[in-house]
C-alpha cells in the first residue's frame, strides 16, 4: 500500500470508528489486510476491534462496515453454547446431565456415558462431520438427517477420555435446546440472545434476511468439508441456497463484526441480560486443562489458535470460512476479523498475522 491508500483508508476510518486515533500496530493491521485486497486474494473483509472504551472498525475491499459474513465455527459458542447456558440458568438442564436424558435415542453402548458438558468441549469421542457429510450436502438433507446421522455415528474414543472437535457434538447440543424449549434454534436465538445483546443483524441460517444480504464467500479455496472449490459442489457449498439456509448450528450462522464483539463484550463484562454473572465466566474457564487443547464452554481459551500476544484468560474461536474472534480480560479487547476467504487461506495471511500483531498490543 503507497502512502496515499494509506492516507485514504485512515481518512475513511476516521467516519466510522467511536474513539480515537488508531496506534501504529492498527495502522500496520490495516496495511496486512489491504495488501491481499489490492493483490486481488482478498475480496472482503472487516475489522473490529476495542480495547476499553477506544473502538476501531474498518471495512476492506468490497464489504461495509455493517456486512453480514458466514461466521463458521464462531457459530457454536454464539448459537449453541450461549443457549444451552441459558437453559443452565434456568434450571432446565445441568452440564453434567447425559444426552441421553433429553435424546433417548442416542444409547448405544459408551453414548448414553456423554454428558451435556462433553458435547460442548469436544470430548464426547463423536466425529467432526459424518462419513456420508457430502453426500447429505449434495442432496439437500435436512439438519435432521444429520442429527440422526450424529445418534448412530461410530465413536472414536471413550467419552472424557480425549479431546477432538467435534461439529456433531454441538449438533447433538443444539438438538437438546430445541427439545427442551420446543423452539427451532434460530426462533430461540433471534428471541434470547440477538434481540436482548442488541445484535440487529445476526441471524443462524437467513430467517429475514436474503442470500443477496450476505457477503459471498471465496468458495474456490473452501474446506473440504464445504466442497473443497469443487464447481461440481456448487450446489451444496458455503454459497448455495441450501447451506445458507440450512442453520447449521455447527456453521451456519450470519453476523456483523460489530455484532460479534457486541457478543464477546457480553463475557468480559457481564450484565445480566442473557446469563447471570457466574454462568458466564463459566463459559470462559477451562474446562479442559489435562487434554492437548484447553476449552471453556464452547470457546476456546488461552492464546493458542487466538493470538499469541493474548494472556491465558482470553477466549474466543475461529471459524473456517475465514473468521477470527477472541477477547481478553486481561487488557479489556475485544478482536474481531471477518473475511470471505476461507481460513485454509486467510489464516496464515492475514487472520493470525493481524491477531497477533493486535494482542501483542505493541
Amino acid at each position: 500500500m503507497n502512502r496515499r491508500s494509506l492516507m485514504t483508508l485512515l481518512a475513511s476510518l476516521a467516519a466510522t470508528r467511536s474513539h480515537s486515533a488508531s496506534p501504529a500496530s492498527m495502522q500496520t493491521a490495516f496495511q496486512i489486510i489491504q495488501k491481499q485486497v489490492d493483490a486481488g486474494v482478498l475480496e472482503s473483509a472487516v475489522l473490529h476491534v476495542r480495547r476499553g472504551d477506544q473502538v476501531t472498525q474498518q471495512a476492506f475491499g468490497k464489504a461495509q462496515p455493517d456486512s453480514m459474513f458466514l461466521l463458521g465455527s464462531i457459530t457454536k459458542p454464539l448459537a449453541v453454547a450461549l443457549p444451552v447456558m441459558i437453559l443452565v440458568d434456568r434450571g432446565e438442564l445441568k452440564l453434567s446431565d447425559h444426552a441421553v436424558k433429553y435424546l433417548p435415542e442416542f444409547n448405544e453402548g459408551a453414548r448414553k456415558e456423554i454428558t451435556i458438558e462433553q458435547l460442548l468441549v469436544h470430548t464426547s469421542g463423536l466425529p467432526d462431520q459424518l462419513e456420508n457429510n457430502n453426500e447429505l450436502r449434495a442432496r439437500h438433507a435436512p439438519l435432521s438427517d444429520f442429527v440422526k446421522g450424529a445418534m448412530h455415528t461410530p465413536l472414536l474414543f471413550t467419552p472424557g477420555t480425549k479431546y477432538h472437535y467435534q461439529s456433531m457434538g454441538i449438533l447433538l447440543a443444539a438438538e437438546i435446546v430445541e427439545r427442551v424449549t420446543k423452539m427451532k434454534l434460530p426462533d430461540f436465538l433471534a428471541e434470547e440472545v440477538f434481540t436482548q445483546l442488541g445484535m440487529s443483524r445476526s441471524v443462524l441460517g437467513l430467517g429475514k434476511f436474503k442470500k443477496s444480504d450476505m457477503v459471498p464467500m471465496q468458495t474456490e479455496h473452501a474446506a473440504p468439508e464445504a466442497g473443497a472449490g469443487d464447481p461440481n459442489a456448487r450446489e451444496w457449498d458455503w454459497n448455495s441456497d441450501y447451506w445458507r439456509n440450512l442453520a447449521a448450528p455447527w456453521g451456519g450462522a450470519h453476523s456483523t463484526a460489530a455484532d460479534v464483539a457486541a457478543f464477546l463484550r457480553g463475557f468480559l463484562h457481564p450484565d445480566g441480560k442473557v446469563l447471570r454473572e457466574a454462568t458466564a465466566r463459566l463459559m470462559i474457564q477451562d474446562h479442559t486443562p489435562t487434554l492437548e487443547a484447553h476449552r471453556g464452554i464452547g470457546f476456546m481459551v488461552g492464546p493458542a489458535g487466538l493470538g499469541k500476544g493474548c494472556s491465558a484468560r482470553a477466549f474466543g474461536h475461529s471459524g473456517s470460512t475465514g473468521t477470527l474472534a477472541w477477547a481478553d480480560p486481561a487488557t479489556d479487547t475485544t478482536f474481531v476479523l471477518l473475511t470471505a476467504l476461507p481460513k485454509n487461506v486467510s489464516g496464515s495471511l492475514i487472520l493470525y498475522p493481524v491477531s497477533d500483531l493486535i494482542s501483542a498490543g505493541a
